[in-house]
């Protein structure tokens, strides 16, 4: 059935960069001794009251604004309960009805077409513990670090179609909370998940298919791949006249398959109620005016200065302002020297090259932005020649030297003597008979070929540029 199309809405959860949890003081520091971050709030005993934090506020408004949501003046907290171990209240604080951000929206790019993806809201909620199942053992363990650690959910709106666009939805929204500097968007520790719901109808259905929810996808891939899979089972079930069950799945990596877990949960399940333990949260205009005026400059900016001002191209500036990282690393070496082509040509490729290879991340990087653009000085003042700076490039990369020292130690430096050159050149074309008969006789692309090799015979040192312009001479005579 070729009419059949996929309906895919995203619910993403972050978790927030403050320093203490969203109701009490506890840390939330990661890598710490299992339930050592825990306090009264945390563990839910009696009589204990939560306390709004309210950088988890400021942070919830700042992605708001990004995300070109309206900022709820009135919001309300609500309990949310289900019994799991992991949750020692029984019930989760979040948000329902009055959630504080909502109706926003993101632009998406795939392939070359522009789409807008509505957002629904974006809540104010805990997290939960961690259970720890040991293999071949009757019972599991409880780690309460997490709980209570602030989340924010962003709930899409089913405009996605393609497993493309919820892959490019999650990049543009992962890269907005690390510009915005609330998350930092390690999905294999979860800081940064996804629940994605999907459903198959008939083109021209008017209401949507039975929805299944697939849980905790912590990579783009993984969402893609999910997806995919998913909308294709439910399309050979709908073409076998198999009615599709609402459920929960589980991705398995390894088989790349999707696997039911529960029967999914509706919304009565949870009994939702109004939090009696936390006033209603109001943000006021000056409050909202207040975030808006130290926003930092989001990544959509940040690509129009790199074009506008710095005149790269676009696919250079996109693969810049990937991750702020990247972008803070190219604009802290154009203070050591100003040539924004070269030193973007030498990140997004060598260096993006090297860190692939290794499998590294940006962050491990062993080689500054001082010394990147260093080495590109080198070269544009002629000390150097761009292959002899590979070179100079991977002793840095090994070393963690400065190009500098380097090229002195190495005795790398460019030969620009036109007396050198011109030996050089007379003895390749001596030692290049034939080859020179053949340039003479109209074949003008053996010229390169008398380059190579008098850059070989050179051990890469001479000024190519230099070369070039002194052979072009001598074989004109």
């Amino acid at each position: 059935m070729s009419d059949l199309t996929a309906i895919i809405g995203l619910e993403v959860h972050i978790q927030l960069a403050t320093q203490s949890k969203i109701f009490s003081s506890s840390a939330t520091e990661t890598g710490q001794a299992p339930n050592s971050l825990t306090d009264p709030v945390t563990l839910g005993l009696p009589g204990v009251l939560p306390v709004l934090n309210k950088a988890v506020v400021d942070y919830a408004i700042k992605l708001g604004l990004a995300t070109n949501c309206k900022i709820r003046e009135k919001s309300i907290f609500a309990r949310k309960h289900y019994t799991y171990p992991d949750l020692p209240k029984g019930y989760q604080i979040s948000q329902h009805d009055k959630p504080t951000c909502y109706e926003g929206w993101l632009n998406i790019r795939v392939n070359k077409q522009s789409k807008k993806i509505g957002i629904t809201r974006i809540q104010l909620e805990e997290d939960t513990g961690k259970n720890i199942h040991l293999a071949n053992e009757p019972f599991s363990l409880i780690d309460l670090n997490r709980a209570g650690v602030p989340l924010l959910e962003i709930v899409s709106e089913p405009d996605m179609r393609l497993p493309e666009e919820a892959g490019a939805y999650l990049r543009i929204l992962h890269q907005l909370v690390k510009y915005l500097n609330i998350c930092n968007g390690n999905m294999e520790e979860g800081n940064f998940r996804c629940d994605a719901n999907v459903s198959v109808m008939q083109a021209n259905a008017q209401e949507f298919g039975t929805r299944v929810e697939i849980k905790n996808l912590n990579s783009f891939k993984h969402v893609e791949k999910a997806l995919a899979f998913e909308i294709e089972q439910q399309k050979k079930l709908i073409e076998q006249g198999v009615t599709i069950i609402q459920e929960t799945k589980l991705w398995d990596e390894v088989n790349e398959v999707t696997k039911s877990m529960r029967s999914k949960e509706y919304s009565a399940d949870y009994r939702f109620f109004p939090e009696p333990d936390l006033l209603p949260l109001i943000i006021d205009e000056n409050w909202i005016a207040n975030i808006k005026d130290n926003m930092p400059e989001l990544p959509s900016q940040t690509f129009e200065r790199l074009v506008d001002t710095y005149k790269l191209d676009e696919y250079s500036a996109e693969l810049l302002i990937s991750d702020k990282y990247v972008a803070d690393y190219f604009e802290k070496a154009l203070t050591s020297h100003y040539n924004p082509n070269g030193i973007s040509n030498w990140i997004t490729t060598e260096l993006f090259g090297r860190l692939n290879k290794e499998s590294m991340e940006f962050l491990d990087c062993p080689v500054s932005p001082k010394s990147i653009a260093i080495l590109v000085k080198l070269i544009d003042t002629g000390i150097i020649s761009g292959k002899i700076a590979k070179t100079v490039f991977d002793i840095m990369w090994r070393t963690g030297k400065d190009p500098q020292s380097i090229v002195k130690e190495q005795n790398l430096i460019q030969i620009s003597d036109n007396i050198f050159i011109q030996e050089i050149i007379d003895s390749v074309l001596k030692q290049n008979p034939t080859q020179l008969q053949t340039y003479k006789a109209g074949k003008v692309q053996l010229f390169s070929y008398f380059v190579g090799q008098a850059m070989k015979a050179s051990n890469d040192k001479v000024n190519p540029e230099l070369l070039n312009e002194m052979l072009k001479k001598t074989l004109e005579q």
